[in-house]
């Protein structure tokens, strides 16, 4: 894939940011850069390398799963601008 001015301006345009027309050009040849690299990164032989989780390998640490139960309800109607009869009092939303 090759990328011309028209793409650099459909790209500036998507993404809101202000390329001066003067500059398309060498953002043209950066981008086409960009992708030649990628693509030779294609051609990598990745068949025997297992893929990794982080460039560190370390294990992820896990947490023993705990049930809690931490239902305070006084607690958390406290914060409620609004409550009824133990529940949160919204705004009608659907009609």
């Amino acid at each position: 894939m090759s990328i011309d001015n028209s793409i650099v301006k459909k790209i500036s345009k998507l993404s809101k940011l202000k390329i001066k027309s003067d500059s398309e050009d060498k953002m043209a040849e950066e981008l086409n850069n960009i992708l030649n690299w990628v693509e030779s990164l294609q051609e990598v032989n990745t068949e025997k390398v297992e893929p990794l989780l982080s460039v560190l390998n370390e294990k992820m640490p896990l947490r023993d799963d705990k049930v809690v139960m931490d239902d305070n309800q006084v607690d958390i109607l406290n914060n409620a601008p609004e409550k009824k009869s133990g529940f949160f009092v919204v705004p009608k939303v659907v009609e």
